[in-house]
Parts: structure tokens; sequence; C-alpha cells
């Protein structure tokens, strides 16, 4: 009689609606993928938590922003950390995982990332700016994000509890993404257009690119997961991090030709083979 194949939760939210993209047809895509070597079920991440006995492992995906289930992901990540629950990605990321404290962490720490800073009094340690970013910490998707002129920064961010980060706005002249399984790079998708954020092509990466990339990758530690860096080309030339999905990263698979489709699910197929044998 044959081995049971492993039994797979993969956690999406189908009807989640995000702006520019379509979330339910990369799990679609991917799901259809992972059943030639899994047996897979799918759910919303509100049944999570009372699902995870049934399986081998957890995958997380298009879950949405938590803020909108926060209850039942704090719930999920209990229950996963009581059981001893195989999860990906692993729950230990540092990043957008846990909110927003890693782009002030990294800011104090040297690192070559957008400078932040959370509370009124730190606002002379910002460049100099004609606008500034004021967004919640534990924002997602955009939610809550301002452009606040220099002339009325201090009065928006006066009396902030500890619940706002404030960037300046960058000049930049694209945006790049780079996706990782694991501590694998895969692919990078770039946006030649600042208007169009979502408006994704492939790019080339240098070595420089990969060598910046891979500072937040090993920075965050995470063994077994799926990451997206997000970068921006500064005025001079450089890249800046934007921000570190260890969450539920998208992964723009749609923008890749099939042979990168399938070299990504290749990619993740070991990846969750190698998880379920640890």
């Amino acid at each position: 009689m044959p081995s049971p194949r492993p039994r797979i939760l993969y956690v999406t939210d189908l009807a989640y609606e995000a702006r520019g993209r379509r979330y339910c047809d990369e799990d679609i895509f991917l799901t259809s993928r992972l059943r030639e070597d899994f047996d897979l079920a799918l759910c919303h991440p509100g049944e999570a938590a009372a699902l995870l006995d049934a399986f081998d492992a957890v995958v997380v995906r298009n879950s949405g922003p938590v803020l909108g289930h926060q209850a039942a992901y704090d719930a999920f990540r209990e229950r996963a950390a009581e059981r001893g629950t195989r999860v990906y990605n692993q729950l230990t990321g540092r990043a957008d995982m846990v909110g927003k404290q890693y782009l002030l962490d990294l800011t104090d720490a040297g690192y070559p990332v957008i400078p932040t800073v959370g509370r009124p009094e730190d606002l002379h340690r910002l460049p100099p700016a004609d606008e500034y970013v004021v967004k919640p910490r534990l924002g997602a998707d955009s939610v809550g994000l301002r452009f606040v002129p220099a002339d009325r920064l201090r009065e928006t961010v006066r009396g902030d509890a500890g619940d706002l980060l404030v960037q300046p706005r960058v000049d930049f002249a694209h945006e790049i993404s780079f996706y990782f399984v694991d501590h694998a790079f895969q692919y990078a998708l770039y946006a030649p257009h600042p208007d169009r954020r979502w408006r994704l092509e492939p790019y080339d990466a240098s070595p420089q690119d990969l060598d910046f990339a891979r500072l937040f990758i090993e920075w965050n530690g995470i063994d077994h997961g799926i990451q997206r860096v997000d970068a921006c080309r500064a005025p001079g030339g450089e890249l800046l991090l934007v921000e570190l999905e260890d969450l539920n990263p998208y992964l723009s698979l749609d923008a890749l030709d099939e042979a990168g489709r399938d070299s990504f699910v290749t990619a993740l197929r070991t990846a969750l083979r190698r998880l379920l044998a640890s």
C-alpha cells in the first residue's frame, strides 16, 4: 500500500481585494501545482487554528492584512506554537510579520533603509524633504498612509502615542522587488514607472543588487519561508529598503514567463519537502 502523501493546510482569503493585484488567481495557480505532490486543502485565516491538527504543515499565503483578522491570527500563532506545527512561513520573522518596528531598528543600526523615526522628538534625525510619509506602525497595504508637507509635519504627529512612523518622501527612479524561497534568490521584478507600483517587469539584478537584498534576508533569520525585499532606487543610484515582507508576500507570478513560474514552483515544492522532513 503506498505511503500517504503529506497533508498541507493552505491558508488564504480568495475573496480579498487588493489594488492592482488579484491574489486569488495566484493562489489558484499555486495550489493547482502543489497538489501534484501534496494532499492540500484551502481555508480562510479565520478557520486555521481550528484545523491545524489534521495536517502535517501549514502554508500561509495571500491571506490579506492581519489587521482584518487579528484575533484569529493571534489564535493561530498560539495554537501552532503549542503543538509545534510546521508553518511556512516560519513564525519567527522580525519584519512585517510583527509590524513596522523593524524599520526603526534597521535605521538605528545603519542599514540602507529609508530613514524612519517613530517619535515626534526624533523628527530632527530625518533628512530635509519637501514631503514626508506618515503611516501606522501596524499598517498594511498602504492603509492609513499619508503624504504630509514639511511645514505641517510637526502638527500632524504632535501628540502621537508611538503609533506612527515618519519617513522622508524619496524621489526614487523606480521600485524593485527581490523574491526569495528560504535563503535562495528566485527572481526580481521592478516597476519602471513610479506611479504604477504593480505594473511589474522582469529585472536583471546585478551582484550588488543581490548583496543588498541578502543583507535583509540574513538579518531576518528565517530558515523556511518566502520573503520579498522591496527597495527603491534613490536619486544617488543607491538602493534603500522600503519593506521586508515576511508574512504573506504577493509574488506577482503573472509577471513571469512560464519557465519562471515553473522554476518558482519547483523551489517551493523542494522547500516544503525540506520543512516536512525537519
